[in-house]
C-alpha cells in the first residue's frame, strides 16, 4: 500500500465520512464512503447493489427478498423483484423489466434516524473513547402485507456505522390486524453472493453463540448457469433462526428479530480481516474495551477475601472475583450473609478494588424436573450438558430476582456467569415463558439477554464463557483448553502464549481471559502449579509478562498473589509495566511470529493515534541465546519513513521504514528472556 492509501486507510486513520441516506428518483443509497447498499423503491423495494467502495466491487449477483417470513404455515417474501434472467450477475439494464411479486409484502414508506443504543452502557474501567451509541444512520423501511394477511406490517431496519464497513439489519413484525398470528420461521437476510466475494463477507448475529449459528451458506436454486454440474455451489447467504422463532402475535403485538452484522472485507489477508473484525467489536460493543486487572480468590470467607483485596491494592490489581468453588453464594437471601458480603464490598471499595463473584446460570445445572429443559426425543429432563435449567421457566424469574437483589444490596461490581444460555431446546408445554419446543430457544435467549442488559444498566462487568459481546458481555476465554493448565509449567506457559497469539486474530486483547493456576487446577500436581510462589519466580514471571505484555488479562486463581517481598516486587513490576503502557497494550495486535519453542516469538501492538504508536513483545523460550533480524511490520502504526525504537534498557535507534512498511531490527536475546521494544515516530 502507498503512503497515500495509508493516510486514507480506515484501519490506520479515523475515517470521518458520515453515513448517509440519499434519495435519487426511485432509488435509495445507504453509504458511508466504505460500503454502499443501493435500493429501488418501485415497483417494489429491493437491494440492487451492495458495493465495497474500497475494492470497487459488488457483493451481490442477484436480487433476493429482503426477508422471508412464514406466518400460520404460509411462506411470504418481504419485497424483492422477480424476473431476473440470470443469477450469475445482475445487469442494471434488466431492472426496468423486473416485476413485483403480488404475493409479497409491498413497500410503503421509509424513515431515517440516528442509531440507538442496543443496550445500556456506563463507560468505566479504562474503556476506549469510542462513542456509544456508535455514530451512523438508521434506515427503517415499512412494508404492508398482501390481502391474505391484511393488517400485518413488517419493518426492516438497516444500521450503517460511520468509519467501518459494517451494516446491521433487524426485522420488526407488527400485528395491527384483529387476528392471532403464529410466526413459524423468519429469514432475516438473503444475499446472492458473487463467488469471488464470498470470503470477503463476515456475518455474525447477536443470536449466535456456543453451538447456535444463524448464518447459512447454501446452493442458490436460481443460479442455473454456475459451473457446478449439480448446482451445489454454496453462494446463497441466509440469516435465520435455527428453530422457530415460534412466536404467537396477538392483535397489537410486536416482535423484533435478532440483529445481523455484515462486515465487508477489502482483502483476503488474515491479519487485516482480523483487524477489521476487532474494530467492529470496539465500535458496536465498546464495553469489550474495559480491561480490569483481576484475581480469582478461591475462598469466600471474609479473612480470605480481605487478604486478596489487600494484596490487590498493594500491587495495583483492580478487581477481586470470588471464583467457582469458593463457597460464594450470589443467590443467597440470608440477611446476615448479605450483610457480611456488603461489608466486604465496602472494604474492597475503600481500597479502590472492585469486587464480585461467580454464578452458574443454567447450563449443566439441574433445578428439578419441573424446571429443567425437556428433551424432545425422550420427553424427559435432559440436555446437551446432562441436565440444564430452562431459562424460560418460572425458576428463572426467581434466579434473576435473587441475583440482581444481591448485586444491588451488596453493591457488587462484577458477575462471572458460568453456563449462560447456550442453545438448549425445551419441549415442555408447562413452563411459564415459552409455549413449547418451537419458541424455547428464542425465549431462553431473550431471558439471558434481558439479564445481561439489566447488569449493564447497573454498570456491572460481565465475564461470560460464550459470545454475548453483541448483547453486553465483556469477556470470554481467549481460546485455551482447561486441560492445558494441568500440564507442567513450562509447557502450559508456551501453549498459553500460542492461545493468545491465535485468539487475538478474532478478539481484541481485552475481550479474552487467560488463566494462571497459582494452586492446583483439575490436576497436574506440583509440576503444574505455582505455589509456593517464591519457589517458581521464573515461571510466574513468564505468565505475568506474556499476559500483561499482550494486554490479555488472566484469571490468577489462588489465595494470594505474592508470598515474599521478592515475589511482590516481581508482580508489581509487570502490573506497573502494563499500566504505564496500558493504552497501546490494549490496542490492536499484529502477529509477527507464532510461538513454537524453537526460536524468538513476537507480537506487536499498534495504534496510529497514540504515542508511542507501537510496542513489540519479544520472547526467547529456548535454553540458548537467539539472534535474528526481526522484521516488524509497521504499516498500522501510521509511520511511513523512520521509526525510533527504544529498547527496554532505554537505548534508542532510528530505523528506516522500507516501501512495504517494515523495519529490520538485529535482535540478540538471552535464554529464557523476555524483552520489549517501544516504537515512536
Amino acid at each position: 500500500m502507498s503512503s497515500a492509501s495509508q493516510q486514507n486507510d480506515w484501519l490506520v486513520q479515523p475515517f470521518d465520512q458520515p453515513a448517509l441516506v440519499q434519495e435519487d428518483q426511485d432509488r435509495l443509497i445507504l453509504s458511508n464512503g466504505l460500503i454502499a447498499r443501493v435500493f429501488v423503491t418501485a415497483p417494489n423495494f429491493a437491494t440492487i447493489d451492495y458495493a465495497n467502495l474500497v475494492t470497487r466491487s459488488t457483493l451481490m449477483r442477484g436480487i433476493k427478498p429482503e426477508a422471508v417470513i412464514t406466518i400460520d404455515g404460509q411462506q411470504l417474501e418481504v419485497a424483492g423483484l422477480t424476473g431476473q434472467p440470470d443469477y450469475a450477475y445482475l445487469n442494471p439494464d434488466w431492472l426496468v423489466d423486473l416485476k413485483s411479486n403480488p404475493k409479497a409484502f409491498q413497500f410503503a414508506r421509509y424513515r431515517v434516524n440516528q442509531i440507538e443504543a442496543s443496550y445500556p452502557w456506563l463507560r468505566k474501567r479504562y474503556a476506549s473513547s469510542t462513542e456509544y451509541p456508535p455514530k451512523g444512520i438508521r434506515l427503517s423501511v415499512d412494508f404492508t402485507a398482501p390481502s391474505s394477511f391484511e393488517g400485518v406490517e413488517i419493518s426492516v431496519h438497516y444500521n450503517l456505522y460511520q468509519g467501518i464497513p459494517v451494516l446491521s439489519k433487524q426485522i420488526s413484525i407488527h400485528n395491527w390486524s384483529e387476528r392471532t398470528l403464529f410466526i413459524d420461521a423468519l429469514v432475516c437476510e438473503l444475499i446472492a453472493v458473487n463467488e469471488q466475494e464470498q470470503h470477503r463477507l463476515y456475518v455474525e448475529s447477536d443470536y449466535a453463540f456456543s453451538q447456535m449459528e444463524t448464518t447459512r451458506w447454501s446452493p442458490d436454486e436460481d443460479y442455473k448457469t454456475q459451473i457446478d454440474y449439480h448446482y451445489q455451489m454454496p453462494l446463497l447467504m441466509t440469516c435465520t433462526y435455527p428453530l422457530g422463532p415460534g412466536v404467537t402475535l396477538q392483535p397489537s403485538d410486536n416482535f423484533d428479530s435478532f440483529r445481523t452484522f455484515e462486515l465487508l472485507h477489502d482483502c483476503d489477508n488474515r491479519e487485516r480481516k482480523g483487524l477489521a473484525r476487532r474494530k467492529m467489536y470496539r465500535t458496536v460493543a465498546p464495553q469489550v474495551t474495559e480491561n480490569p486487572i483481576f484475581m480469582h480468590v478461591r475462598r469466600s470467607e471474609p479473612e480470605a477475601v480481605r487478604l486478596a483485596v489487600n494484596q490487590c491494592a498493594e500491587i495495583g490489581f483492580e478487581m477481586v472475583i470470588m471464583t467457582f468453588g469458593s463457597g460464594f453464594n450470589i443467590e443467597s437471601e440470608n440477611p446476615s450473609y448479605i450483610a457480611e458480603m456488603k461489608e466486604l464490598t465496602d472494604y474492597a471499595h475503600s481500597k479502590g478494588i472492585e469486587i464480585g463473584g461467580y454464578t452458574l446460570m443454567c447450563a449443566s445445572r439441574g433445578v428439578g424436573e419441573d424446571y429443567n429443559c425437556i428433551d424432545p426425543k425422550t420427553q424427559k429432563p435432559g440436555s446437551r450438558f446432562g441436565q440444564s435449567a430452562c431459562l424460560a421457566s418460572e425458576w428463572a424469574d426467581g434466579y434473576v430476582r435473587r441475583v440482581l437483589n444481591f448485586m444491588d444490596v451488596t453493591g457488587r461490581d462484577i458477575i462471572e456467569t458460568d453456563g449462560p444460555y447456550h442453545g438448549d431446546v425445551c419441549a415442555s408445554t408447562m413452563h411459564k415463558h415459552h409455549s413449547g419446543l418451537a419458541d424455547s430457544q428464542l425465549r431462553q435467549w431473550e431471558a439471558c439477554v434481558s439479564f445481561y442488559h439489566q447488569c449493564r444498566e447497573r454498570g456491572i462487568y460481565i465475564n461470560s464463557p460464550d459470545y454475548y459481546y453483541l448483547n453486553g458481555s465483556n469477556k470470554c476465554g481467549m481460546g485455551y483448553r482447561e486441560t492445558n493448565f494441568s500440564l507442567p509449567r513450562e509447557q502450559q506457559i508456551l501453549i498459553a502464549r500460542q492461545n493468545i497469539y491465535d485468539g487475538t486474530f478474532e478478539k481484541t486483547p481485552s475481550m479474552g481471559w487467560m488463566f494462571v493456576p497459582l494452586v492446583e487446577y483439575h490436576g497436574g500436581g506440583q509440576a503444574a502449579t505455582f505455589e509456593p510462589l517464591c519457589q517458581h519466580l521464573e515461571d510466574y514471571e513468564w505468565h505475568l509478562a506474556q499476559n500483561f505484555g499482550s494486554g490479555v488479562i488472566a484469571c490468577y486463581r489462588g489465595s494470594r498473589l505474592f508470598d515474599t517481598e521478592e515475589t511482590k516486587t516481581l508482580v508489581k513490576k509487570w502490573v506497573d509495566f502494563y499500566k504505564q503502557y496500558r493504552l497501546i497494550l490494549d490496542s490492536d495486535l499484529i502477529h509477527v511470529r507464532r510461538p513454537d519453542g524453537r526460536s524468538i516469538d513476537c507480537m506487536l501492538h499498534v495504534n496510529s493515534q497514540l504515542d508511542p504508536c507501537g510496542l513489540a513483545m519479544v520472547y526467547n523460550p529456548t535454553s540458548q541465546t537467539q539472534q535474528m533480524n526481526l522484521k516488524l511490520p509497521l504499516y498500522y502504526t501510521g509511520l511511513g519513513e523512520v521509526a525510533r525504537i527504544f529498547q527496554s534498557d532505554g537505548q534508542s535507534t532510528e530505523y528506516p521504514i522500507d516501501r512495504d512498511y517494515n523495519i529490520q531490527i538485529p535482535i540478540e536475546i538471552a535464554p529464557r528472556r523476555i524483552d520489549y521494544l517501544i516504537i515512536e515516530a
